[in-house]
């Protein structure tokens, strides 16, 4: 399912900074995909869900955090690779 978010969410992503436009929800066993434009250049990204975060916003209380390694919520956003994502059927067995 394609969803347009009016109005759009300021997100950061692992690529910057961006706007996001619109949602696809491919179902319960994907993640949510993020369609973000990007502030520095305008370029489009899709981004799975654990690698965004809403932008900071003082007023919400959202504010930038001084320590990002203290910050265990945030695993993609550590800088550390994260694995593809490789879709399989359910009730498959390796074996």
């Amino acid at each position: 399912m394609l969803t347009q978010l009016n109005p759009p969410l300021p997100l950061d992503t692992p690529k910057g900074p961006g706007w996001a436009h619109f949602l696809i929800d491919y179902g319960p066993e994907s993640d949510l995909l993020w369609v973000v434009f990007l502030n520095a250049n305008g370029a489009c990204w899709t981004v799975p869900n654990p690698e965004i975060r809403l932008s900071e916003n003082w007023t919400l209380g959202r504010r930038r955090q001084q320590d990002d390694a203290s910050d265990h919520a945030r695993p993609a956003a550590s800088g550390e690779p994260r694995p593809p994502f490789r879709p399989t059927l359910a009730g498959t067995n390796k074996g």
